[in-house]
């Protein structure tokens, strides 16, 4: 088969990529040559002696940038997906050659000026009101990058962005390593696996046959992990899964994996740059970006939500309890137990398990419903094609407009598998933007990390998976309905950090809408759509222990935020710290060995850092805005024209407390998020 160069794809900015052909000996030659063409370009605009403008700068470079980023994001990508050792040395050759890159242009006092230049030009006043907004965002991210520190100073924020980059990658390395590296073996008659469900023994039996291996094989993946949990009798087998999981990438780990070292030099790292520019700390740089205006804003607002669940939490939690001790006899309940008991106290009050409702949701059907629920509210349609892909479970899928034209794409990669990041996530491959004249369809990428298929019969999925499909394909078509032309303020692009949760988190509410599971159910073995006596269970239990859900997020978020505000690590530990959040805000106090923060990827190898807040803060937007179609009806085109209209085509083109407004014609309440868990007062 021909061997396709990357350099070919990252330059024609490929619609469908050869994943299935790419020489990956040309990832390193190609993306250091991308490189090269970006800092040409950027000297070329530097040394140009006529006056900046929006073409011979902004697009100039946005052009050359587009083709790195799509071929780093390819490489991103499957290092994502189908880690190898040879991919993971070329990404941390490369990442030293990029950070560098993007230092030195940040940086660049003189490109800088042309920018500016720009700005304060007769031009500005002729460029559009998103092309302005851009350009001030621009300017904004010189500043945070280092343009106007000193000589010295921008050394040492080049310093400081290379190691941080190198950091995050280790410490998704080692998450990694850690989980492929456990595997519990058990016999053919064992009887640990008493009350795990048969789908899951199969799957399990499935993953020891794989390695030629008798019995059963149980992974730290979340499809073989979580059943157990909720599923097994044996109290030992869970505890033994959950100090497994729990102490992933710590002391507890093989030499070389603990990411409890890499945590503190990150947060060192993060002051340095937040004093470097001038912030008293990190949380302050983070914000500056988002809608939220302060960390204290941010701060008062999670302790807010907590004093609104913590009292509803503390009645969950000793609901479970008191069930634990006198219904399955756990007299001193542990964190391994919670889960299992969870599911057996759901069972009893609302007469239904997380099993029972599986078997309604055959991945075919979610997704046939899901589509049809999209290409309703926004009179689209979606099709699959046939194209290269990186794993034989890959699908790929075209959206079209009302007058059968391809508008976006899209590939789904939904089962876990070793070599795979743990998680879901949507990725933007390419962007929305006018190209010669032409418009550049965006594609996307949609990951998830179900059970994949056992013997002949279609995947299943949970409630949580569906919800999990829903919010990332939410992502998806903010990326892919976008009609924006400006790659800057294209789909996600631009979008305020703490509101790019928005489309996504709304779109988890059509889950709970009876005519939207009519669409989206199938039982495994009738075909038969979910039974109403079935999802009205599943409403009356919708926020069965909602109060500890939420605190569990509250805790999250206010450790990170607290973290990146005023932590001090002469004062205290990262432990102590996390601690002191949770004897203010949880309810759950899990035994002093689990390692939570050095799992805890979105904020140490992802964009959360002092932004973990986000998924509070836009539920509280998106359960506002679902409210107008709960008012108006769930299938109302002219309210699903408005919200793509809005929101979703808007992308960052304006600040989303404008997108928003413009939508609900009033700013956001809390009112709605409350309701939806059953918080009110009333």
């Amino acid at each position: 088969m021909e061997k396709f160069s990357l350099l070919d794809s990252a330059k024609h900015i490929d619609r469908k990529i050869p994943f299935d052909a790419l020489d990956f000996d040309s990832f390193k030659p190609s993306i250091l040559e991308l490189i090269k063409d970006v800092r040409e370009c950027a000297e070329s605009i530097i040394n140009n002696k006529h006056y900046p403008t929006w073409s011979n700068t902004v697009e100039c470079l946005d052009n050359k940038e587009e083709s790195l980023n799509f071929g780093w994001t390819i490489i991103s990508h499957l290092n994502s997906v189908a880690d190898t050792p040879q991919l993971r040395q070329t990404v941390n050759d490369l990442l030293p050659a990029i950070s560098e890159l993007y230092s030195w242009l940040g940086q660049n006092e003189s490109l800088y000026k042309k920018y500016k230049e720009i700005k304060n030009s007769e031009e500005d006043k002729k460029l559009s009101k998103i092309r302005q907004r851009i350009l001030d965002r621009q300017i904004q991210g010189f500043v945070l990058s280092g343009a106007e520190l000193n000589e010295e100073d921008k050394k040492e924020m080049t310093k400081i962005n290379e190691e941080s980059s190198q950091l995050s990658q280790k410490f998704s390395e080692n998450l990694l390593d850690c989980t492929n590296d456990f595997a519990l073996y058990l016999p053919e008659d064992t009887k640990e696996l008493d009350g795990i469900p048969e789908q899951e023994k199969q799957l399990f039996s499935q993953q020891a046959k794989a390695e030629e291996k008798p019995g059963y094989k149980i992974t730290l993946h979340l499809p073989n992990y979580l059943p157990v949990m909720q599923y097994a009798a044996d109290r030992h087998l869970r505890e033994t899964l959950y100090h497994a999981y729990s102490t992933r990438a710590s002391e507890f780990s093989p030499a070389g994996k603990d990411n409890a070292p890499i945590i503190d030099r990150l947060l060192e790292l993060r002051a340095k740059e937040a004093a470097l520019l001038g912030y008293k700390n990190y949380a302050e740089v983070s914000l500056v970006m988002k809608m939220a205006d302060s960390p204290e804003e941010v701060i008062g607002f999670l302790r807010e939500l907590a004093s609104k669940a913590k009292p509803a939490a503390e009645k969950d939690m000793k609901e479970l309890l008191d069930f634990a001790k006198d219904e399955l006899g756990i007299e001193d309940p542990q964190a391994w137990d919670l889960t299992f008991a969870s599911e057996r106290l759901r069972e009893k009050k609302y007469s239904y398990s997380d099993l029972e409702v599986k078997q309604y949701f055959t991945e075919p059907a979610v997704f046939k419903g899901l589509f049809a629920l999209v290409e309703k509210l926004f009179n689209i349609s979606i099709v699959e094609e046939k194209a290269p892909v990186w794993n034989p479970a890959v699908k790929y899928f075209v959206i079209k407009n009302s007058e059968g034209k391809e508008i976006a794409s899209f590939y789904t990669d939904l089962y876990a598998r070793e070599g795979k990041r743990g998680g879901a996530w949507m990725n933007d491959q390419r962007s929305r933007r006018l190209v010669d004249g032409s418009i550049q369809t965006p594609v996307a990428y949609l990951v998830c990390n179900f059970s994949a298929p056992v013997g002949n019969k279609p995947a299943l999925l949970t409630l949580n998976d569906v919800e999990t499909l829903f919010h990332e394909f939410g992502h998806g078509l903010h990326h892919m309905l976008t009609r924006q032309t400006d790659l800057a303020v294209s789909g996600i692009s631009g979008v305020e950090w703490d509101a790019v949760e928005l489309p996504s988190q709304f779109m988890e509410n059509f889950v709970y809408n009876w005519d939207v599971i009519q669409s989206i159910t199938s039982h495994v073995e009738t075909g038969k759509k979910m039974p109403k006596e079935l999802f009205d269970k599943i409403i009356a239990a919708k926020n069965f222990q909602a109060g500890m859900s939420n605190v569990r997020q509250i805790e999250f978020a206010l450790f990170d935020m607290l973290l990146h505000y005023d932590y001090d690590p002469k004062r205290l530990t990262v432990r102590q710290l996390l601690d002191a959040v949770r004897k203010e805000v949880a309810v759950v106090f899990p035994p002093e060995y689990n390692r939570f923060a050095n799992s805890f990827s979105h904020i140490f190898a992802g964009g959360y850092a002092a932004g973990y807040y986000s998924y509070k803060w836009a539920e509280v937007l998106s359960a506002d805005a679902f409210s107008l179609f709960e008012e108006k009806g769930i299938f109302n085109s002219e309210v699903g024209k408005k919200w793509l209209d809005e929101v979703l085509a808007a992308g960052g083109s304006r600040p989303a407390k404008e997108s928003f407004r413009a939508f609900r014609g009033r700013d956001a309440k809390v009112d709605a998020l409350l309701k939806s868990y059953g918080l009110t007062e009333e």
